[in-house]
C-alpha cells in the first residue's frame, strides 16, 4: 500500500505540473478527491490491510490526502494570479490625461423642500415621523371619520392592492391615528402636547396635467393639547410660510370640507409663478391650493384614544396637510408638476441645497 501511495503521489505531481487552466485543475481534482477518485479508492482498500497495519496505513492515506488538498489550493491561487496578469496584459490602453472628476449629483427639489420644512418644524418643537406607503382601509379612511360609502372617498380614488383592504395611501393623513396613539400616553400622563409632522409619498388616480399627478408628496402635521384653537393653526402656518419662502406671501383662508377636521379650511397662496395674474399651474385663478387644514374632528380624537365618551372635549388639536410637490413648484418656479417625476437630469440638476 505504501508503494501504491507513493506512485499516486508522483502521478499527481506530474499531472499537476501540466495544469494551466481552472478547467483542467477541476478535472484533476475530480480524479483524486471525488467519491470515485484515487484517494477514495485507497480508503476502500484499507479494509484489506492486516489489522496491525491499518492505523499506520490510514495515517499515510490521510497525509497524502492533505498534501493533495494543499497542492490544489496553491495551484488555484497561482492560476488566479496568472489569469489576472493575462487580463491586465490584454486590456486596452487608456489615455491617462482624460479627466477623472465626475460631476456631483444633486438632491431632488422635493427632497430639498422636505428637509427644509423638517428643520423649520423641528425648531418649533415638532417630531418628524415616518409611515408606510401601503396602508389598510381603516387607517386611510375609517379612522379619519370617512366610513365606507362616504362620498369623500370618490375624491380620493386610489390604487387598491390584491391583498384585501390594502391600498397605496392617498394622503399622509393615513398616519394620523397611529401617530396619535404613539404619543397619547405622553399627552395624558405627562402633559406633553402632541406635535408631529410626517412627510410621505401619496397616490391617486388623477387625470395628469400641469398641476396634477398620480404620484405626489405631502407633509401632514398635527398638534394636540388642551385649549388648542384656530389661532394656533394660523400662527404655525404663517411662521412656516415666511420661513420657507423667505418673503411675505399673500394667503387666503376659505372654508373647506374634510371629514377629519371640523371646521375645515383651505389655505391658498397667491401663485408665485404668475404673481396672481393666472397661468396653467394655478388654473388661471391666480391662487394655488396649498394647505388643507382645520381643527381635528372629535371622532378622530376618540378613535385614537385621545378623548373618551366621559371627556369628549378634554383635548383639541389642529391638523394640516402641506402639498410638498406644489410647494416645490412655487419655491423653485416650476411651471409643470410632471417635471418632478420625469427623471430629466437636465431639469433636476439645477436644484441645489443651501
Amino acid at each position: 500500500m505504501k508503494d501504491k501511495i507513493q506512485k499516486l503521489r508522483e502521478q499527481f505531481q506530474d499531472e499537476l505540473g501540466t495544469v494551466n487552466a481552472s478547467s483542467s485543475l477541476e478535472e484533476l481534482r475530480r480524479n483524486f478527491l471525488s467519491k470515485k477518485g484515487y484517494v477514495s479508492g485507497l480508503m476502500k482498500e484499507l479494509g484489506k490491510v492486516p489489522p496491525e497495519q491499518k492505523k499506520t496505513t490510514g495515517q499515510l492515506i490521510n497525509t497524502f490526502k492533505q498534501e493533495v488538498i494543499a497542492k490544489f489550493e496553491e495551484k488555484e491561487k497561482e492560476l488566479i494570479r496568472l489569469e489576472e496578469e493575462r487580463a491586465i496584459n490584454q486590456a486596452e490602453s487608456y489615455d491617462e490625461s482624460l479627466p477623472t472628476e465626475n460631476p456631483c449629483g444633486s438632491y431632488h427639489p422635493i427632497t430639498l423642500i422636505q428637509r427644509e420644512l423638517e428643520d423649520i418644524f423641528e425648531s418649533m418643537g415638532f417630531n418628524v415621523e415616518d409611515y408606510s406607503e401601503i396602508v389598510d382601509d381603516y387607517h386611510c379612511f375609517e379612522a379619519l371619520n370617512i366610513p365606507k360609502y362616504h362620498p369623500a372617498r370618490d375624491m380620493q380614488d386610489t390604487y387598491y392592492l390584491s391583498t384585501p383592504n390594502q391600498l397605496l395611501k392617498s394622503h399622509t393623513s393615513a398616519a394620523q391615528n397611529a401617530i396619535m396613539k404613539k404619543y397619547a400616553n405622553a399627552l395624558k400622563e405627562e402633559g406633553r402636547p402632541i406635535r408631529a409632522v410626517f412627510p410621505g409619498r401619496c397616490f391617486r388616480n388623477e387625470a395628469i396635467d400641469a398641476c396634477h399627478e398620480n404620484t405626489f408628496f405631502q407633509m401632514e402635521g398635527i398638534m394636540i393639547d388642551k385649549d388648542i384653537s384656530i389661532s394656533n393653526l394660523i400662527y404655525f402656518m404663517k411662521t412656516m410660510l415666511s420661513e420657507i419662502f423667505e418673503r411675505d406671501v399673500k394667503v387666503r383662508l376659505r372654508p373647506g370640507f374634510f371629514p377629519f377636521v371640523e371646521p375645515g379650511f383651505e389655505l391658498d397662496i397667491q401663485c408665485l409663478i404668475c404673481g396672481g395674474d393666472g397661468c396653467p399651474s394655478c388654473k388661471n385663478s391666480g391662487w394655488l391650493e396649498l394647505c388643507p387644514c382645520g381643527m381635528i374632528h372629535p371622532n378622530v380624537l376618540k378613535y385614537a384614544g385621545i378623548n373618551t365618551e366621559e371627556e369628549p372635549d378634554k383635548y383639541t388639536g389642529f391638523a394640516f396637510g402641506l402639498g410638498l410637490t406644489r410647494l416645490a413648484m412655487m419655491k423653485y418656479g416650476v411651471k409643470d408638476i410632471r417635471v418632478f417625476n420625469e427623471g430629466d437630469l437636465n431639469a433636476l440638476s439645477q436644484f441645489v441645497s443651501k
